[in-house]
């Protein structure tokens, strides 16, 4: 079947009634099981001001809305981010391999998150509970500055430069941020830096989803309207200089946008890989390398594979729960192997 016929605006309603299913799914089922007949009362007692919630059980209500909700839709806008930063880092640097750890980014942003949980940064009165997620703000956006700026060494930017420059600086800042945990003494602190580098959505609240769904909406309104530059991006400079656009630009602009989305993103959810990756490859493989429908489809896939991972991670251990990351990366690691052989780790032939 052609790609063409698989049509667009069905396969995005697909997405978007698969996200709705997955995530009633998940928020329905975990270490305690709850009916989706309570979930619709208490949403509709909360979003609508309808009655209904008062025969739910004030404890069932309490996992609906306060642990399980803001958790689900947390994995949602984080695959989403995720997604939506890999597709544009891939065009970026022309390169299907490129997504935040390649280029440094998340490095940047773990190192600022174990600084600020190990020397006591998160401390500060006027930080209090926002000190993680400052710290791994910042991180990310100095690697993504220092990314840059020694990738226009020599007068010219180039994709190869980007990513030589990315793999230099995640080393770097990976290595800091090892002889940071090794100096420290603080025990707890790396407990949590360990859990937190493995990924985590267990300190999901509605105040955090509000920041994340500002940031990810501005920054999803704004690359949609950059599907051009995307597509001109993967022809090269050459190609894009006869076309009038100065790629250097356009570069420095996605890079310093999508640093602050994968700082906010690290800083609510910790480290979790091949999101970025392998769902562009993904969706490539039906879609095409258009990014006026890959940007779209990438984001809808990319939120319900994080909402399917988060619910894995809860449910797979009786009593316990596996970091996010893992879950990612044990699902992530067979899909792009497999893609490596069967030399699919390409722009779709576009």
């Amino acid at each position: 079947m052609s790609k063409k016929k698989w049509g667009f605006p069905f396969i995005i309603i697909c997405l978007v009634g698969l996200i709705i299913l997955a995530v009633a799914f998940s928020v329905a089922n975990g270490q305690a099981d709850i009916s989706f007949v309570d979930i619709v009362s208490v949403y509709a007692n909360k979003i609508f001001h309808l009655s209904g919630v008062s025969d739910v059980n004030p404890a069932t209500e309490s996992i609906i809305w306060f642990v399980r909700s803001p958790r689900v839709f947390l994995a949602l806008l984080v695959g989403m981010g995720l997604a939506l930063v890999g597709v544009v880092m891939q065009a970026m640097v022309q390169n299907p391999l490129a997504d935040p750890y390649i280029l440094g980014i998340s490095s940047g942003a773990s190192l600022g998150a174990t600084f600020a949980i190990l020397i006591g940064f998160s401390s500060l009165p006027m930080l209090q509970n926002a000190g993680i997620s400052f710290g791994a703000f910042w991180g990310a956006l100095l690697a993504s500055v220092l990314v840059f700026v020694f990738s226009s060494v020599g007068g010219k930017m180039t994709s190869i430069k980007l990513i030589l420059s990315g793999t230099i600086i995640s080393s770097l800042f990976g290595a800091v941020t090892s002889l940071i945990v090794f100096l420290s003494n603080n025990a707890e602190g790396m407990k949590s830096v360990a859990f937190w580098s493995m990924g985590s959505l267990a300190s999901a609240d509605w105040q955090k989803l509000q920041i994340l769904l500002v940031v990810l909406t501005l920054m999803i309104l704004f690359f949609l309207s950059q599907y051009r530059i995307l597509d001109v991006m993967l022809l090269g400079e050459d190609a894009a200089l006869s076309l009038g656009v100065n790629l250097r630009r356009y570069r420095m602009l996605y890079m310093g946008l999508t640093a602050v989305l994968t700082g906010v993103i690290v800083s609510f959810s910790g480290m979790i890989g091949f999101v970025g990756l392998i769902i562009p490859h993904i969706v490539r493989g039906f879609c095409g390398s258009s990014h006026k429908q890959l940007l779209p489809i990438s984001i809808l896939s990319g939120g319900l594979f994080m909402v399917l991972c988060d619910l894995l991670s809860r449910v797979i251990v009786t009593n316990a729960e596996l970091p996010i990351g893992i879950i990612t990366a044990l699902i992530g690691a067979p899909i792009f192997i497999y893609m490596i052989v069967k030399k699919e780790y390409n722009f779709g032939g576009a």
